[in-house]
């Protein structure tokens, strides 16, 4: 306990100058335009930014992602209140009863409610994040080879899991992240691989170019496409915390959402989205009144905005602490890490305590910033923001995206690639294929490649991913992960034909 209280204390102190705390705070403004703004997410923001950090030491520069990140979960709500909009999507479940909440007359509560519950659910999972991650970092140290693949397996394996209406379609988006992965030279024998004559593609696809096409620049097409002139106007919000008796009811809802939406958010590859709407379900099936969800009560408003930043701060525990990303935006991260050099995983808080626990403590104050910062933020944001004309905004972003691209490596290809993959992005979004699972494989490919490989060549052959409890305890669960959605539709299915002919 005391290694986590000097180490608290030195990611204090780390933050403590002017540029960090400076960048620290504007990386909640930027979360909180974000979030709130429909179509620009936290992973967008993440991903045009970090060209940005190049020129940055690691810690002001992951100090202020981080805050993005953290915020960027909450902000979503207000548009979600406001206009049935969900401003990023953890903030989905959020539009079922806050929406609802303010047509009654009471967005001051509603807004009031989410922002209480995020602060809540975020400074909890932050607390957590300083106490868990060093710990699950000594367990790790006990991985090799065999069990960091097996880990990675399972991360890949929860692709199938990310779009639940259609399985088949997020598997084949991790299968695409998984072939970009492998563009390139192959690290051990030299030889090119899918570089279709291209020189520059030797070294492989840059990361930031495939993440700003994929999240930003499909976005903005979308946002170019759309009508620019704003519909609705919004007159001057204020909002409203809970009293102490409206929170002493909504004490039990905190006690399902929070460790839920934790653990969510621990599992690799699933996200503080799905937590919102598992966390919504559970409240809902632990109601004596569910029929009341849906009609704005305060539950169903501070279930899904608990859990939903309580995930952010578990996908920032297992990024930390095993190296593998828990969410789209922490797959951002992820890659931005590794380009900055750092390795994130066991020895990060052996190598680099000092940024490790600068990134937890920056989260922890992040979340107490959004109950300080978000009142007035509201107020500016639904009477200027929203007159924007979203197509004018969508044309900056793209070329932002350009010019940040072309900086990385003063190369036109990596411009012709963010643009490719915005294109790639909107279509396979126009169709329903969700686009996490690109980010999943292509950031963890190259990385489950080194490990697979590392493996069959120290352990001798393919027995040696079973020579552990660990690695083959993964395995079964990576297979068991993989296959349960497909077998529970199955399931479902059957019972539906059994209804019908019934009916019949």
């Amino acid at each position: 306990m005391s290694g986590v209280i000097s180490g608290i204390l030195m990611g204090f102190t780390s933050i403590l100058d002017p540029l960090t705390i400076g960048l620290l705070i504007a990386g909640v403004i930027i979360g909180l335009f974000a979030g709130a703004t429909p179509g620009i997410s936290g992973t967008m923001i993440v991903a045009i930014l970090l060209p940005l950090t190049f020129k940055l030491d690691s810690i002001p520069a992951f100090v202020m992602l981080t805050a993005v990140y953290a915020v960027a979960v909450f902000s979503g709500s207000i548009t979600a209140v406001l206009f049935r909009t969900p401003g990023a999507p953890e903030a989905a479940a959020t539009t079922f009863d806050g929406y609802t909440m303010a047509k009654k007359g009471f967005p001051h509560k509603a807004l009031g409610y989410a922002m209480f519950s995020s602060f809540l659910g975020g400074t909890l999972g932050a607390i957590a994040l300083l106490l868990i991650a060093p710990q699950l970092a000594r367990f790790a140290l006990k991985f090799g080879p065999a069990e960091t693949f097996a880990l990675i397996l399972m991360a890949l394996a929860m692709i199938s899991s990310l779009d639940v209406k259609n399985q088949t379609k997020a598997i084949l988006m991790g299968i695409f992240g998984l072939f970009l992965a492998m563009i390139g030279m192959d690290y051990m024998t030299g030889v090119e691989r899918y570089t279709f004559g291209v020189p520059i593609l030797s070294a492989g696809l840059h990361f930031i170019p495939v993440l700003l096409g994929l999240f930003a620049v499909s976005e903005a097409l979308r946002m170019i496409q759309e009508d620019p002139e704003v519909k609705q106007k919004i007159e001057k919000i204020k909002t409203t915390l809970p009293t102490w008796e409206e929170f002493k009811r909504l004490i039990p809802t905190y006690i399902r959402a929070f460790p839920l939406g934790l653990f969510i958010g621990i599992l690799p590859g699933v996200g503080a989205t799905t937590a919102s709407l598992v966390a919504y379900s559970t409240e809902v099936r632990s109601s004596k009144t569910p029929e009341k969800f849906g009609t704005g009560i305060p539950q169903g408003i501070a279930a899904p905005e608990c859990a939903n930043n309580a995930a952010a701060m578990g996908a920032l525990v297992i990024l930390l602490a095993l190296g593998i990303p828990g969410s789209a935006t922490t797959a951002v991260m992820l890659g931005g890490l590794i380009l900055h050099g750092l390795r994130p995983g066991p020895l990060l808080f052996t190598l680099y305590p000092k940024f490790a626990y600068a990134i937890m403590v920056a989260a922890l104050i992040a979340n107490i910033l959004i109950i300080i910062m978000s009142p007035a933020f509201i107020r500016f944001f639904s009477n200027v923001v929203f007159r924007i004309p979203r197509g004018m905004l969508g044309t900056l972003i793209i070329l932002f995206c350009v010019v940040g691209s072309f900086a990385m490596r003063n190369n036109m290809f990596d411009v012709w690639a963010v643009l490719l993959f915005g294109l790639v992005g909107y279509v396979l979004e126009r169709y329903g294929y969700p686009l996490a699972p690109i980010v999943i494989g292509l950031v963890l490919g190259s990385l489950a490649e080194t490990e697979f490989r590392r493996t069959l060549i120290t352990q001798g052959g393919f027995m040696g991913f079973f020579s552990s409890p660990i690695s083959t305890g993964l395995i079964l669960v990576s297979i068991f992960v993989f296959v349960y959605p497909f077998i529970k539709s199955a399931i479902a299915s059957r019972r539906g034909l059994k209804v019908g002919s019934g009916k019949e």
